[in-house]
């Protein structure tokens, strides 16, 4: 019994002291943390999607507040108003940055990209990404599996089971960017978000020659060029094949979409532009019979020439009498 009631006073001894010294030890190397992160943090939407290139809120409200130059922090999720409000809070000054959504960038759907094969394996656009290039002919698209839909967190985009592209809905889409990372074909783009959703953009990636995208999917850009010639913004770019939209310089004029002869430019929220009537081409019979005409000119002037072949008779001269007699 004694034995018991030593070891029990021995072993709490040991626990006080124990925690004697780490009272000491923590108050030796405390760090201090500024009071405004956690002020930051309740003013952030807490999603912790990482967007903003943190692992979470946290340590974005912990950037916010250690930075003196907080141009290159942004919320997507939050957006304008929030960072607003943080660097007021802060006494610091926000960059504004426009408003962005994810654009799916593919426009091969089941109809106009035929499959060619089919795969069976783990249903993730990452491991048939790392075995080979999908069940089409074009090595750019879609492969149609959805990680990016996995990987939304705000349920912003899906699968579309009849075209078997994914489809983002602008209203719930916060520019995380967290489709855009977990794509491996990289056709999912952050691009500006224009007012009531419209958009004007290629729905294609593949920088393959133009009859080798024709004979994978009826509705990739072949790299013409019409698109960059009808352009007054100087907005595309056509490079190793393929026309690009700068989203920055595009005016939304919609002249490439008429001009774009694959239908691989979309246009999101507007009308199509009527298409103007072609000039009718001249007839081919006009030019000869314009030809024809000086020939019949000759004809016209060996009309005076008829009366010379009639000269009037000249007047008889008279006689003179005969005194002969």
């Amino acid at each position: 019994m004694e034995v018991l009631l030593y070891t029990i006073l021995t072993l709490c001894v040991l626990g006080v002291l124990a925690a004697v010294i780490l009272y000491f030890v923590a108050q030796k190397f405390r760090v201090e943390e500024d009071p405004r992160i956690d002020e930051v943090e309740k003013m952030l939407p807490g999603a912790n999607c990482g967007g903003c290139g943190f692992a979470g809120c946290r340590g974005m409200a912990d950037a916010l507040v250690k930075r003196d130059d907080i141009s290159e922090l942004f919320c997507p999720v939050g957006g304008g108003d929030c960072m607003k409000a943080i660097a007021g809070y802060l006494g610091k000054a926000a960059a504004e940055k426009q408003p962005e959504v994810a654009t799916v960038r593919c426009g091969g759907t089941c109809e106009k990209r035929p499959r060619t094969n089919e795969y069976n394996g783990a249903r993730s656009c990452a491991v048939a990404a790392s075995l080979y290039v999908g069940e089409t002919g074009c090595a750019f698209g879609c492969l149609g599996f959805g990680d990016c839909v996995a990987a939304c967190v705000f349920d912003a985009i899906h699968m579309n089971p009849q075209t078997g592209l994914p489809e983002v809905d602008p209203d719930k889409c916060t520019a995380c960017g967290a489709c855009v990372k977990a794509c491996p074909k990289m056709v999912i783009e952050l691009r500006k978000k224009w007012p009531k959703n419209r958009a004007v953009y290629v729905s294609c990636v593949s920088k393959d020659k133009g009859a080798v995208v024709m004979k994978a999917c009826k509705a990739g850009c072949i790299g013409c060029g019409k698109c960059e010639k009808v352009c007054a913004f100087g907005a595309i770019t056509v490079t190793n094949n393929l026309a690009y939209i700068d989203p920055q310089k595009c005016k939304l004029c919609r002249k490439c979409v008429n001009e774009c002869p694959t239908g691989a430019i979309k246009l999101v929220g507007m009308d199509p532009l009527p298409k103007e009537p072609k000039a009718p081409a001249a007839p081919k019979a006009a030019a000869p019979a314009e030809k024809a005409a000086p020939k019949a000119a000759p004809a016209e002037k060996a009309a005076p020439a008829a009366p010379k072949a009639a000269p009037a008779e000249a007047p008889s001269t008279p006689k003179e009498p005969n005194h002969e007699s």
